[in-house]
């Protein structure tokens, strides 16, 4: 039997890519980088070119089942595991792993988001399979770490202690510590000292590792979710996920496993990552014209504007002018024009629309 399988988490609202990102579809279900593939149909390809397609799993809002089904035809709907409540990334990854171990106790697996961009896919795999193969063959928590390129404040930061001999490896390390998104001049530190890794969110354990992690770390959602291990692939596995996600925390996996635990380990890399998280980080991966602007919509005319990301619908002739670093975003009748360096407050004006003119606009 196959021992590997996937996870792939897509049940995120991205309000940071709002207008275009909706509550009612969001940025994991959008064709943002114009590539004729959403980008959760890029992760799902990506995986399935070397994992079977019955062996990945996708975990998303009970919402947005209907996408999944849509986007990804090829899974079956007992593949789609619906959670009804949001609980953030380590009821995600307990409700996988449980379902998992059902099917394959000796199951190796690789969790991701749906929504990252991946530009050396070559690499990217080479480095999945190698860690793989560390997984297999020893007890560890293995998470991917991304070489900077730069002083993010966007991303957290792993820091890496020794270096650990496997395979002719070079790139392996036991993990020091996790540090969340830094301000700019501790970014700058963290860069120069050659020590710390962009955390992609990526990982990769053995059923039994994360398992195991999950009863010492967060004993009280491992307790929850064990308690339905005759109950999943049965029919009676939806009302016992409807029950017990009322009950349990939400928590990152990060925070509740990754950070306590003492078997970490990161695979450093470089295959052109980005999580994609924001229009800033949309308008660094894509083509710019001879002014720094990136501009989608058939009939936008510019003048006098540069470095500014342009979002329009085909059917809308926009003019505009004098603008320099600003998102000019339209999408469903709603149109948001934010200076690029202010982004971060994407979030408050989405909260603000959506008390003052309602959730249909958001």
């Amino acid at each position: 039997m196959e021992k590997n399988y996937c996870v792939i988490m897509a049940g995120g609202v991205g309000s940071r890519f709002w207008p275009l990102s909706r509550q009612a579809r969001p940025k994991q279900f959008l064709d943002i980088l114009g590539t004729g593939r959403t980008l959760i149909q890029q992760t799902f390809d990506r995986f399935s070119s070397f994992i079977p397609v019955d062996n990945i799993l996708v975990v998303t809002s009970v919402r947005y089942k209907e996408l999944v089904m849509e986007q990804l035809p090829e899974l079956k709907e007992e593949q789609v595991l619906l959670e009804p409540l949001r609980r953030n990334t380590a009821p995600c990854i307990a409700y996988a792993s449980y379902r998992i171990k059902t099917q394959n106790p000796d199951a190796n697996l690789i969790v991701a988001p749906s929504d990252h961009l991946i530009i050396k896919e070559e690499e990217f795999i080479k480095q999945i399979k190698n860690g793989l193969s560390f997984i297999e063959n020893n007890d560890a928590l293995l998470t991917l770490g991304i070489k900077p390129n730069r002083p993010e404040t966007g991303y957290g930061y792993i820091q890496v202690k020794k270096k650990v001999e496997f395979n002719h490896l070079d790139n392996l390390y036991k993990v020091k510590t996790f540090t969340e998104k830094p301000d700019l001049e501790m970014a700058k530190i963290f860069v120069d000292s050659g020590e710390f890794f962009w955390n992609s969110g990526i990982f990769l354990w053995s059923t039994s590792s994360i398992l195991n992690a999950f009863e010492t770390h967060l004993n009280d959602i491992s307790s929850l979710f064990a308690k339905g291990i005759k109950l999943y692939n049965t029919e009676d596995e939806v009302h016992f996920i409807n029950k017990i996600y009322s009950e349990c925390k939400g928590i990152s996996i990060d925070y509740g496993v990754m950070e306590k635990a003492q078997n970490v380990y990161v695979l450093t890399a470089d295959f052109g990552w980005s999580d994609l998280g924001t229009w800033g980080s949309l308008y660094d991966n894509k083509n710019k014209d001879s002014l720094g602007n990136v501009v989608q919509g058939e009939n936008v005319l510019t003048y006098d504007t540069q470095n500014c990301i342009i979002n329009l619908s085909d059917e809308k002739v926009a003019v505009l002018h004098g603008l320099d670093g600003y998102i000019v975003a339209e999408s469903n009748d709603t149109l948001m024009i934010c200076r690029r360096e202010d982004e971060q407050q994407i979030k408050q004006f989405v909260t603000d629309v959506r008390i003052q003119k309602g959730d249909s606009l958001v």
